[in-house]
């Protein structure tokens, strides 16, 4: 009997508890539907984070905020029990903006740290101390303290032509360009960071298992972020110790941070050379050991993956826009024509050609290489948007970078046109006729305080405020070489044109599969 009452006690306690479990979810997500009820979205989005996982999961991200969201219910959208999606520059400027109300990274930094152990200056939450690493790390990323650091790039995009020429034009063996641009941006950045390259060009492979540790830990990293009780399972001391990447591993993470944590040993040493690239500005800037060893592994993947998306999916507009493509060439024929092969076009020239100069921001908007979700922290007194709509304090809110550039109001109505002439000014006083658009022409709507606005607007991709983007500027250094001498070396053709590539979403676009046939240009 003891038994029999001893089992009904265990079933019913068994019992209470669910339903007390049940009941704090249901209460929950009541008061958390209640708490945003002024914002539109996806209903489920209101009381869980089902939809913000499978949006995660789902490699399309970019696609589904954007015509899921942002075009069915507008320029702010709740896509989480606390959280919102916004596309609208005004309030993205807010969110990075100094004076009151201050807007706080939120926890969705904590998980996007290659090295999980310790912060760089992109995960850093607290302003004073992210500010402080900024102050000294900027002449770095500047290259203020490098000043072979255009040359150093040079060198590198003069292998990436040179592989191009003897391992596919000589052979006519089909390329895929996606993996050897993002080769190009690797060896490129580490050969600046650390004064000399890994080796992606040279031997035409991952080196270390760099890309495949990212394409593996990309998904999580994404997922965990967005999902408050994820986020706080990953970044766990538990979950850490028994399942967080070491310096001893073989491949993955762990072996990137065992890379670098060699590479800055070297720079402590007693005897250490000052050496003039960005690790050896770190090091007299006052970086700690560890400091630099976080912000050298993070310099891999910043200054790598983006990139490469910029100059892969450029490419990719212009060579399916003839008639950019055209007047690229005339452009690029123009000025460098008689450039020796054995040298790349300075970035100061560059930056001066116009039509170049469009097409490079016309690319970045028409595919920005980055559109995850970097929340900010509305304050706990909460905000009142310019629209009169009261947001609680602790609610999360992210830019949608996809819809921010194709904003109509903005950009245009041809948002969806690949059309680099919408940057350039006005040249008659005549207006164009109507139809002259479509066909690329320039219009008289491209006054100079329009195309001003689209550059502010446009800026935003790289972040604002004291959260800009550091290696901006070494960016379009890299993009603008590299169009320039793959016009003017090279014949490129799509080998399947139905798919030019294939590619998924985790914040970054993974991408692979561009496969081309690269001729050489007759002279």
């Amino acid at each position: 009997m003891m038994a029999l009452f001893a089992s009904a006690s265990l079933s019913t306690v068994a019992l209470a508890l669910v339903a007390t479990t049940v009941v704090y979810y249901v209460l929950s997500a009541v008061a958390a539907a209640r708490r945003l009820r002024a914002f539109p979205g996806p209903r489920v989005a209101s009381f869980s984070y089902i939809w913000m996982a499978s949006t995660a999961l789902s490699g399309r991200m970019w696609e589904i905020y954007y015509k899921k969201a942002t075009l069915r219910y507008g320029d702010v959208v709740r896509i989480g029990p606390g959280e919102l999606l916004t596309s609208d520059p005004v309030l993205i400027r807010r969110l990075s903006a100094t004076r009151q109300p201050q807007y706080r990274r939120s926890d969705w930094y904590n998980p996007n740290r290659l090295d999980p152990y310790e912060h760089s200056m992109f995960s850093l939450r607290d302003d004073v101390a992210h500010d402080r690493l900024k102050g000294r790390t900027a002449a770095a990323y500047a290259g203020r303290e490098n000043p072979a650091l255009e040359a150093e790039v040079d060198a590198v995009l003069l292998q990436f032509v040179d592989v191009v020429r003897t391992r596919y034009v000589a052979t006519r063996k089909p390329m895929d360009l996606a993996v050897l641009a993002q080769y190009f941006t690797l060896d490129s950045i580490t050969k600046v960071a650390f004064g000399q390259a890994f080796g992606f060009l040279e031997r035409e492979e991952d080196v270390h298992g760099y890309l495949r540790s990212i394409l593996d830990i990309a998904p999580v990293m994404q997922t965990s972020s967005e999902v408050p009780f994820l986020n706080r399972i990953v970044t766990s001391p538990f979950v850490l110790k028994l399942a967080g990447p070491k310096v001893t591993d073989k491949d993955g993470i762990g072996r990137m941070m065992g890379v670098a944590r060699d590479i800055v040993a070297e720079r402590f040493v007693p005897d250490a050379k000052d050496r003039r690239d960005m690790l050896g500005a770190f090091v007299r800037n006052g970086l700690t050991q560890r400091e630099c060893e976080t912000e050298a592994l993070f310099q891999i993947i910043a200054g790598s993956d983006t990139t490469a998306t910029a100059i892969r999916m450029t490419l990719l507009y212009i060579m399916i826009t003839p008639r950019v493509h055209a007047r690229l060439r005339a452009e690029v024929d123009a000025h460098f024509a008689d450039l020796p092969d054995d040298q790349i076009v300075p970035n100061a020239v560059a930056e001066a050609l116009p039509y170049l100069q469009a097409v490079v921001l016309e690319g970045l908007r028409m595919h920005p290489p980055f559109v995850g979700l970097p929340f900010k922290e509305v304050p706990p007194q909460g905000d009142t948007l310019p629209d009169g709509r009261f947001v609680p304090g602790g609610t999360r809110i992210a830019p949608s970078i996809w819809a921010l550039t194709r904003r109509k109001d903005v950009f245009g109505e041809d948002v969806d046109v690949f059309r680099p002439e919408r940057w350039l000014p006005a040249p008659a006083p005549a207006r164009v006729a109507d139809g002259e658009r479509s066909e690329g022409k320039d219009t008289n709507d491209n006054a100079p305080e329009n195309i001003a606005n689209m550059r502010r607007t446009l800026d935003l991709i790289f972040g604002y405020g004291r959260w800009a983007c550091a290696g901006k500027s070494l960016a379009f250094l890299e993009l603008n070489k590299t169009l320039v001498e793959m016009m003017r070396r090279f014949e490129l053709q799509l080998m399947y044109p139905l798919r030019p590539l294939s590619m998924v979403n985790h914040n970054l676009f993974l991408q692979k599969e561009m496969w081309m046939q690269a001729t050489a240009r007759s002279k």
